[in-house]
């Protein structure tokens, strides 16, 4: 059975379930979450997509990024998907939301309200190959440059939430 996604509001109340691919084949609001991972040092722990992903294949993006299945809470799927992903356990900590809409060549939309949750760790990842090709680890002040400097490698919602992310991170964590 294809991986359901909860479908929601603007004000992120549930609204039932539907497929994934179809969720995103109709560009139907849906709820997602994104994992930033910091290490002692203040880099963060990027993953490069795998080349294989149905949308933004090999892409550069923040730490873990998926959906919570139907019925379960936002925060334990983050847990969940970051061993999957990452094989990684950390202690994640909410940071805050953002809705976006990003269309892409292939036709799909991510039309998403992202929960964004933090964690920190000098453990270094397990990856599972079938979700990520690569991994590495990068300061923010050269995650901007590049950004500026070649932005067609990462992703949409990277793109959307760093400037968000830099202010929650440096107002609660320096």
């Amino acid at each position: 059975m294809e991986d359901q996604v909860i479908l929601v509001n603007h004000e992120d109340i549930p609204l039932g379930s539907i497929g994934k691919m179809e969720a995103h084949q109709l560009g139907l609001l849906h709820r997602a979450f994104s994992i930033f991972i910091f290490n002692s040092k203040g880099e963060l722990l990027m993953q490069q997509r795998a080349l294989d992903k149905y949308h933004s294949a090999g892409l550069w993006t923040n730490t873990c990024c998926s959906h919570p299945r139907p019925f379960e809470a936002t925060h334990l799927a983050a847990s969940r998907r970051l061993e999957e992903e990452m094989g990684m356990n950390c202690k994640l900590s909410y940071g805050f939301n953002f809705t976006y809409e990003a269309s892409f060549s292939n036709h799909l939309t991510e039309n998403e309200i992202d929960h964004v949750y933090f964690g920190y760790t000098d453990d270094l990842p397990v990856i599972n190959n079938t979700e990520v090709a690569a991994f590495k680890f990068i300061s923010l002040p050269d995650l901007l440059l590049d950004l500026k400097q070649n932005p067609d490698i990462y992703t949409a919602w990277l793109k959307i939430c760093i400037d968000k992310v830099l202010a929650f991170k440096n107002e609660i964590y320096e």
